[in-house]
């Protein structure tokens, strides 16, 4: 467990890592449409986000994923979707699954497009590649067939998410993978053949698929998820990465530079774009979104002095950070809970104060230091409210109060506690209100039960009520 500090010096402290660096409020690039794994290219003054789409039902359980769309931006702060830009139907050997894929530019000024499909033969995911002569296409098949699939020697039992970089001296490398392992391999001038044999790049710690290779200062640079329990509750992800002097590798583990988002799945791109860094991923953070309806979002990235990564502030959750629209039921409640720490308050978590970030003192927090396991934070109120709602922003002070692992909402049915009907996934993301949506319930006691992660306790900074749909009523 990380050692606690004195309230007043954690205060100081927070308040000096607080104002080193500022975080630039981001939001998803679209909400017209849900859109994942995104890939990042700069050409000229621009920015191109190439994304995969989400087409899944409200509900679903499954990936529906059939084509990729192209954003378009002058100042990686507005986007423009420029349409889908290529799609299964361009492979006529492919059958189904448009997942993450990214584009480099090849030594003859052409644009070449590395996607996982569906292959119609034998085996499961193939990448194919697709050329086009400018960022935005059209794009066309450049193969007429897989570049990588299950016939390759070595290739992995599931060929997803390629990433290609090109370094200083024209030579291009193709990096893939899933939790098979990662895979790397060298490319043929002409961009759709491989040069040499595949290779499982050695010291990627507890890489898990999504990775993304570039170079900076010298040194070469992998980022990839991982959903291993030192940094994502059960069945999320966070991205770690590491570094090497060789584009193939061996590879040094560095750290987490992104945390788990409010989806399960994570996926990195990293880009310098106008004098600035930024990390591209996506979370299940738009309205209506969820584990198949995933949100392209980015946020600024920051070095230390030593060539390290900060880890990334998570600004793009619910609308940059300020608390989803409705009426806050909770600030009629009365609250109570199972435990909280003799120097923090439960007061903090129905006051209507709009944190900054996680590591926000400025209101007071809720922190349950040093409690592990599950505690509970509970609203009554004297007499029934309809709640379809619920939006908690999470405490970490970085001293032993940590994002939990998970969470659940449940009511009171006149009887007993018991779970809400219909709840989405209740997301464990920092410095963002972490939406829950459930079949709405009328009650006089709402409870959320927080489940903290292996050696430390956990902390609320403010966990809101609501209606099922936004209200502007005063009621």
């Amino acid at each position: 467990m990380k050692r606690r500090w004195p309230a007043a010096a954690a205060a100081a402290l927070v308040l000096v890592l607080a104002t080193g660096q500022p975080a630039t409020a981001a939001a998803p690039i679209t909400t017209a449409i849900y859109t994942a794994d995104p890939a990042a290219l700069v050409a000229g003054d621009t920015l191109y986000v190439y994304t995969g789409h989400d087409e899944a039902p409200a509900g679903g359980a499954n990936f529906v994923m059939r084509d990729w769309h192209v954003f378009t931006s002058p100042d990686a702060a507005t986007f423009t979707d420029q349409g889908a830009k290529l799609s299964i139907s361009n492979f006529s050997w492919a059958g189904a699954d448009a997942w993450a894929g990214e584009v480099e530019r090849g030594a003859d000024g052409r644009y070449y497009w590395y996607v996982p499909v569906n292959g119609n033969g034998a085996g499961w995911m193939d990448i194919g590649v697709a050329v086009g002569d400018s960022p935005l296409g059209p794009f066309t098949d450049a193969k007429g067939g897989p570049l990588i699939s299950d016939s390759t020697p070595n290739s992995s039992p599931l060929n997803i998410d390629p990433t290609v970089f090109t370094d200083d001296d024209g030579q291009v490398y193709l990096y893939w993978g899933s939790y098979y392992g990662l895979r790397a391999a060298r490319l043929n001038p002409g961009m759709t053949s491989i040069n040499g044999s595949v290779i499982t790049p050695s010291g990627v710690t507890n890489f898990w698929e999504a990775p993304w290779m570039f170079k900076r200062a010298g040194v070469y640079y992998l980022a990839y998820a991982a959903n291993d329990s030192g940094c994502a509750a059960p069945g999320y992800a966070c991205v770690r990465y590491a570094t090497a002097s060789n584009p193939l590798g061996p590879w040094t583990h560095r750290g987490v530079v992104l945390d788990q988002v409010s989806s399960t799945t994570n996926h990195p791109a990293i880009i310098e774009f106008k004098g600035e860094w930024y990390m591209v991923y996506h979370n299940a953070a738009a309205p209506g979104g969820g584990n198949f309806r995933r949100s392209v979002t980015l946020d600024k990235l920051y070095w230390n002095t030593d060539g390290t990564m900060r880890k990334v502030v998570q600004t793009g959750g619910s609308g940059g950070g300020q608390p989803p629209a409705g009426t806050n039921l909770a600030l009629t409640a009365t609250a109570s809970t199972s435990y909280v720490s003799p120097w923090e308050t439960l007061a903090a978590v129905n006051d209507g104060y709009v944190p900054t970030s996680s590591a926000d003192r400025g209101h007071g927090a809720y922190g349950n230091w040093n409690h592990q396991g599950t505690e509970w934070l509970e609203y009554r109120w004297p007499s029934a409210r309809t709640v379809g709602r619920v939006a908690t922003y999470w405490f970490d002070d970085d001293q032993g109060i940590d994002l939990p692992a998970s969470c659940q909402v449940q009511y009171w049915n006149g009887s007993a506690y018991v779970n809400v009907p219909g709840q989405s996934a209740c997301g464990v993301s920092p410095h963002t209100y972490n939406v829950t949506t459930f079949t709405p319930v009328s009650t006089t006691r709402l409870r959320l039960n927080i489940t903290s992660r292996t050696g430390f306790s956990t902390g609320v900074l403010e966990w809101m009520a609501l209606p099922a749909a936004a209200s502007t009523s005063n009621g």
